[in-house]
């Protein structure tokens, strides 16, 4: 964790009680009786205890109790279904593998004990910087109280200033740094499945794909493709020529994505590299005796890395030279990292399995597994990270991880972990995705189809739908289901899911801009409507949710054929994505359901950059840059470009620029701000779609040059010309009337 430190603007004291302010916050605390109050600057309270008795010790665990006001939504926590809204449940911090979760299950795989509170329009937020088993309660044991503790270590909570959730988010990751600016291709459509059983059965699907004109950026290797199930082996039987495979696949514009879990097989003396340079480096784990500890896995017998020392974390890196440089897997997968253990208890290993805590220039000490239990995925993507890095310095890792705790979205994406194919497992994964963004993993998804069974053809077709509007979109299934690429289940469900692929490829200027904002700011991409509208009262909404801070993905509530509502907030006028057809704000709209159709919104006063139709992120589009311009309120649009491989754009190799669009009485200025950095763009004209006319314009004038070549789609109301991308350094005018 980063510490940071605070501008104390004034301090005081006085005989029991300690004040200061800053900025943002003025904290009070009374000494006797102990009471903590917390509020903004102008005077709101946003945090204060009970008043009796607001922190309680038994042996080593600590409880701490703040007053919950009835009004109050509390949202994050990481990976926990349910309700987007988190009061009125009970969550316990212990990663677990949960094979088969449901709505009421609690532990699951990460451990993020960072969560926001939101009343009124004002936010604020709290991170428990605290590794052991932990606790939040919200109103749950006692009325009107939210309470949070942990089973040892330190009692060290932040409590972060809003006045709004972005703010909150904002100092979030200032605290523990933001999430990575990922490769471009992590953007794409991605296939897996546990497992693809042979090279052929890879080069098949990604030769369909082609065929078939369906984009496509990765495929994953599953556990399936090593020897025996043994991180850093290969199966060459069915895999007998690993680089001959991910050259063929890099040539069509594929990447290759493999797993690797943290269980290195227990085999002494047959050559097995990963466990004799660990054992030859006490990089493994031991028990209370010394002893090695054993652990039942995958591969069976397994030993586990020591990842709480830098050392074993530098070995660990090191193990991904071949497949990274000569194999050319561009990206890996850590699982099974909370760790899993089989025959261990809980599934995991004991408490008081040892590590060494061993830091360049701090002093070392050993600790229980209970301590470092919840944060050992998180030091493994580290190492994953690191490694990758060392290894290729100027090339961005891509690492997914299933288990994490708070900060490791710095080291990887993630995923939802082994979902269900059902209708609830679909509807479940919103509220789900929804708070993994608040807490910092803004590169988030879930196995698309469901990763248990086979989803029945309109099931896969209507997840396929909603993946591609999230931030990782990726099909996976398990083991002995059918099969699950888009072209199962016929050409009319292939045909509707193609289209969906492919609407996201176009995307992809405005979704890479969104995953370079959350490098930055830590907003995510995939955002509740409170995030956007805080004080819109749609604080419960989550059966819908922004993507950016333009579109607005409205995706089924079941599989029944019943038309739903849409909650739009007041005051905002909206346009439908797929028709351009502007539609005013109100609160009983009903959506009819349509298995070819997602609904999907634009808000009124956005500027969204699309691209030309690509088949993967390799291909560089060919034709001009799109902007859809949504005339409204204070309308503007970003795009951000670089190579979206290197880290050239920490030394200028980016472009950035800025778009308005004012209304006037008789039209529209759309304005072009200048381009930022130094990278030099793929397109050389700009088409501009104006949605939402009546009638063609009249006059429509670059740099002063009225320009003749524009069209009006009469059924749309899109006028669309196109201007050279030089000519747009300025503005140009739209004349209506």
């Amino acid at each position: 964790m980063r510490r940071q430190s605070v501008q104390v603007a004034h301090a005081s004291a006085g005989e029991d009680v300690l004040c200061f302010t800053t900025a943002e916050l003025d904290v009070t605390a009374n000494l006797d009786p102990l009471h903590l109050t917390i509020a903004d600057s102008t005077g709101h309270v946003l945090l204060d205890d009970v008043p009796v008795c607001p922190v309680t010790f038994t042996g080593s665990s600590f409880r701490v109790w703040k007053a919950s006001p009835p009004d109050e939504h509390y949202y994050g926590l990481g990976d926990k279904p349910g309700r987007l809204d988190r009061r009125g449940r009970v969550f316990r911090m212990w990663n677990t593998d949960d094979l088969g979760w449901s709505e009421s299950s609690d532990l699951l795989y990460k451990s993020i004990p960072f969560l926001i509170g939101l009343r009124d329009g004002r936010a604020w937020g709290m991170l428990l910087d605290n590794t052991w088993r932990s606790v939040f309660d919200f109103d749950v044991s006692v009325p009107d109280t939210f309470s949070f503790g942990a089973e040892g270590g330190p009692l060290d909570f932040y409590v972060l200033a809003g006045p709004d959730p972005k703010a909150v988010l904002g100092r979030y990751v200032t605290l523990t740094g933001p999430a990575p600016l990922p490769p471009l291709w992590a953007l794409g459509f991605h296939e897996s499945r546990y497992s693809y059983p042979s090279q052929a059965r890879v080069l098949e699907v990604a030769a369909e794909h082609r065929m078939r004109g369906i984009p496509l950026d990765a495929i994953w290797l599953d556990i399936g493709f090593q020897d025996r199930n043994r991180p850093f082996t290969v199966d060459t039987g069915e895999f007998p020529d690993l680089s001959s495979m991910t050259r063929r696949l890099d040539e069509t514009g594929i990447r290759t994505v493999a797993i690797t879990d943290l269980h290195i097989a227990h085999q002494p003396g047959v050559g097995y590299r990963p466990y004799d340079t660990g054992r030859a480096g006490d990089h493994f784990l031991r028990n209370g005796d010394g002893s090695l500890f054993i652990g039942e896995s995958w591969p069976g017998p397994s030993v586990f890395p020591d990842f709480a020392q830098a050392r074993t974390r530098a070995w660990w890196g090191g193990l991904y030279r071949d497949f990274y440089l000569r194999h050319g897997i561009a990206g890996f997968w850590n699982d099974m990292n909370e760790p899993s253990v089989r025959d261990g208890p809980g599934k995991t290993m004991p408490l008081d399995v040892q590590h060494r805590v061993q830091e360049p220039g701090q002093p070392g000490r050993t600790v229980p597994h209970a301590e470092i239990h919840n944060a050992y995925g998180q030091q493994n993507i580290r190492a994953t990270h690191e490694g990758l890095l060392r290894l290729d310095a100027d090339r961005r890792p891509f690492v997914l991880t299933r288990a994490s705790f708070a900060g490791g979205h710095r080291y990887a994406a993630t995923w939802i972990g082994d979902n269900a194919s059902t209708w609830q497992d679909l509807r479940l994964s919103v509220p789900q995705l929804l708070n993994l963004g608040l807490s910092g993993f803004t590169l988030s998804g879930g196995d698309v189809g469901g990763f248990l069974g086979s989803p029945s053809a309109d099931l896969l077709t209507r997840w396929v739908q909603l993946g591609a509007f999230t931030p990782f979109f990726r099909n996976h299934t398990s083991l002995g289901t059918a099969d699950q690429e888009a072209w199962a289940h016929g050409p009319d469900h292939e045909a509707i899911r193609r289209r969906a692929i492919e609407a996201r490829y176009r995307l992809l200027p405005y979704l890479y801009t969104l995953a370079e904002e959350a490098s930055r700011a830590g907003t995510p991409m995939m955002r509740p409507m409170m995030l956007e509208f805080p004080a819109a009262g749609l604080e419960t909404e989550e059966s819908q949710f922004m993507l950016g801070g333009a579109l607005l993905v409205a995706p089924w509530p079941d599989e029944t054929l019943e038309p739903y509502p849409l909650r739009l907030p007041s005051g905002t006028a909206w346009y439908d994505y797929w028709t351009g057809r502007r539609l005013d704000a109100s609160d009983d709209i009903s959506l009819e359901k349509r298995l070819d159709h997602l609904p999907v919104f634009v808000r009124a006063g956005s500027i969204v950059p699309h691209q030309p139709l690509v088949q993967s992120t390799a291909q560089v589009p060919d034709g001009p840059l799109l902007l859809h311009v949504y005339p409204g309120p204070d309308c503007s649009g970003t795009i951000y470009q670089d190579d979206g491989v290197s880290f050239a754009y920490r030394q200028g190799g980016f472009l950035r620029q800025q778009f308005t669009c004012v209304t006037e009485g008789g039209g529209f200025r759309l304005r072009f701000g200048p381009c930022e950095g130094g990278w030099e763009p793929w397109w050389r004209e700009i088409e501009v779609l104006l949605h939402g006319a009546d009638k063609p314009a009249r006059r429509i004038e670059v740099k002063g040059e009225s320009l003749d070549r524009a069209s009006f789609d009469e059924v749309r109301g899109v006028t669309r010309f196109c201007i050279d991308a030089d000519a747009a350094g300025g503005e140009v005018r739209i004349e209506t009337r």
